[in-house]
């Protein structure tokens, strides 16, 4: 299944020098831009027959930005004058879909790349077909234009996944068959089933592995990611693009959270910050959970935002405390058991008026995340859009706990924004009320 561009890379250096010195210049300059006779691998190319939507589900580094470059290129050359672009964010349209080493700009030959404008994108190709870039966190973007294909990138990871797609299916409607194409690691979300099971149209699906481009991807990376991620669940949906089920005992499942899901904001009257720090800071640390969330006037619990990152204590203090300003939030949570006067002191050498309330621990991780399980189930708590690590987190701690790798730092956070919100689920400590002693009580010698 290799491209005749690797199966030349494979051969002996003698053998391939021979065989390139054959070529004049012009014709190495056209190999390289050839992507079906000699650079693509044959599930990387359009497939033939009736279908509206192409799905290539695959694990990372499959070459699926370069497959929809590509897939694009084909279509403006076959004669699309109107092409949608639409990737998660507006950073990824710009510096994956459109500028990234495998995207758009490096596809296309010289002579007929096209001029781009940002904010928005506008690509304009020398034969007048146009490309313009959307992202899935704004969903009605997609009102009004019109479109004669689209490729969207990395759908499962949109936090308005389904709300994109149906404004999208709205605008294909130039042409005499307008297609998609979808590429995509998987997630057990709504739309990637429903796509994957052909309830969105006549789908063709390509599925593949990181492995399939091996030979093409650096060999410490894939001897790091077979030693630290294969024969387990993240490997099996990063690497070979499974699209997982429930896990036995799971606390929550995708169909939980995807039923009580909104879209929209309501008035609040409380909002939170809960923050689960790692404790080291190192290249294989785990994540500091951030988590905004609040109560809306009939005290639903509202998860507003998953700000989670890695950092040093102050970068994620300083996180913190800008979540904090921006949201008009009434305190930041903490947890005193392991360094709670720690974290306490990091968030007020940025900020010494943060408002900060305690939680206290009782029990494994698994058994403080129950009542909030509890609650989502009654539709209690609902989250603000897709929040794509959170819930992949969330989705893996099961009564048994948790069967992901690492710490849940974004669970943890998550249940801690919950336990102050809901203060009957477990004990909230009340500091003492400070009281002044003379001076003289102090004892002499004795530092402040």
């Amino acid at each position: 299944m290799q491209s005749p561009a690797e199966r030349l890379a494979s051969l002996p250096k003698a053998e391939r020098d021979a065989l390139i010195a054959g070529f004049e210049p012009e014709q190495i300059e056209e190999l390289l831009y050839d992507w079906a006779g000699f650079n693509a691998r044959p599930e990387q190319i359009e497939p033939p027959g009736d279908w509206d939507v192409w799905a290539i589900i695959a694990g990372r580094g499959f070459g699926k930005t370069r497959s929809g470059a590509e897939w694009v290129r084909t279509q403006i050359k076959n004669g699309a004058r109107r092409i949608a672009l639409v990737a998660e964010t507006q950073k990824d349209l710009e510096d994956v879909m459109v500028n990234g080493e495998s995207g758009i700009m490096s596809v296309f030959p010289p002579a007929e790349r096209p001029k781009v404008t940002y904010k928005p994108i506008r690509m304009v190709f020398p034969n007048g077909a146009v490309a313009l870039g959307y992202n899935g966190t704004e969903p009605g973007q997609l009102r009004g234009p019109q479109f004669d294909a689209a490729w969207v990138d990395e759908l499962a990871k949109f936090r308005y996944g389904r709300e994109t797609w149906d404004m999208l299916q709205f605008a294909l409607r130039l042409g005499d068959k307008p297609r998609v194409l979808v590429t995509t690691t998987p997630l057990p979300t709504d739309i990637i089933k429903d796509i994957v099971g052909g309830k969105e149209g006549k789908v063709h699906v390509t599925r593949g592995s990181t492995y399939d481009n091996a030979s093409n991807l650096a060999a410490p990376f894939l001897q790091k990611i077979r030693d630290r991620y294969e024969n387990t669940r993240l490997g099996r949906q990063e690497l070979h693009a499974e699209i997982l089920g429930d896990l036995p005992g799971a606390l929550w499942t995708q169909a939980s959270l995807d039923a009580y899901r909104i879209t929209a904001a309501p008035e609040m009257k409380r909002i939170v910050i809960a923050i689960d720090p790692a404790i080291s800071n190192t290249e294989t640390s785990d994540e500091h959970g951030i988590i905004v969330a609040g109560l809306d006037q009939g005290n639903r619990g509202i998860i507003l935002e998953d700000a989670s990152m890695s950092g040093s204590p102050n970068e994620w203090a300083r996180r913190a405390i800008s979540l904090y300003r921006e949201w008009d939030a009434d305190a930041i949570v903490i947890e005193i058991n392991q360094g709670g006067d720690m974290v306490a002191h990091t968030l007020r050498t940025v900020d010494p008026n943060v408002k900060i309330r305690e939680v206290r621990a009782s029990r494994g991780k698994h058994i403080r995340a129950e009542p909030a399980s509890a609650f989502y189930e009654q539709g209690k708590v609902v989250h603000l859009g897709r929040l794509i690590e959170l819930e992949a987190q969330m989705v893996q701690m099961t009564n048994a706990g948790y069967q992901g790798s690492g710490s849940p730092d974004r669970v943890d956070a998550l249940v801690w924004a919950i336990t102050d919100l809901f203060p009957h689920m477990t004990k909230k400590i009340t500091p003492p009320p400070f009281i002044p002693q003379p001076a003289a009580s102090l004892g002499a010698g004795r530092r402040l």
